[in-house]
């Protein structure tokens, strides 16, 4: 009479065959996006520029925040954004009147702007998260993350 174990061993590897396919059958095809690849309205922060082949350091990569001021209203509105030690970040202002962003790195820098469009390059030298703020009307824009 033949062992009942010997009997299940070919049900088992069939069974684990048939799992096997199906969780691959899961698997990434490079078709989802997520968040970090996905292309987001100019009114949110984006990613600009690309990095050239090869070895990739932050001074190779650039990122572009678009930030527009309406009245009191910014946008971004206290959203985190993810940078890089060394980056150089440009915030591209679009404002309705002039005003000033203050960039609590250390050092602190500032940035006056006049109404309409003007682009303003900072780099930020120490990881932790940075705000960026306005003192008039008094609010944090965004806060860079800095890693």
């Amino acid at each position: 009479m033949p062992r009942r174990g010997s009997r299940l061993a070919p049900l088992t590897t069939a069974l684990a065959v048939v799992l096997l396919c199906s969780l691959s059958a899961c698997g990434d095809d490079g078709s989802a996006t997520d968040e970090s690849s996905s292309t987001a309205p100019s009114s949110t922060p984006t990613a600009g520029g690309s990095s050239p082949t090869g070895s990739s350091t932050p001074e190779d990569t650039s990122l572009t925040i678009d930030v527009t001021r309406d009245g009191d209203a910014f946008t971004p509105n206290g959203e985190r954004v993810d940078a890089e030690t060394g980056q150089p970040i440009t915030l591209a202002i679009t404002a309705d009147e002039p005003g000033e962003l203050h960039v609590h790195s250390v050092p602190e820098q500032e940035i006056a702007y006049a109404a309409g469009t003007s682009e303003h390059e900072i780099t930020i030298d120490r990881p932790g998260v940075v705000e960026v703020e306005s003192h008039d009307p008094d609010l944090i824009v965004l806060q860079l993350e800095v890693r």
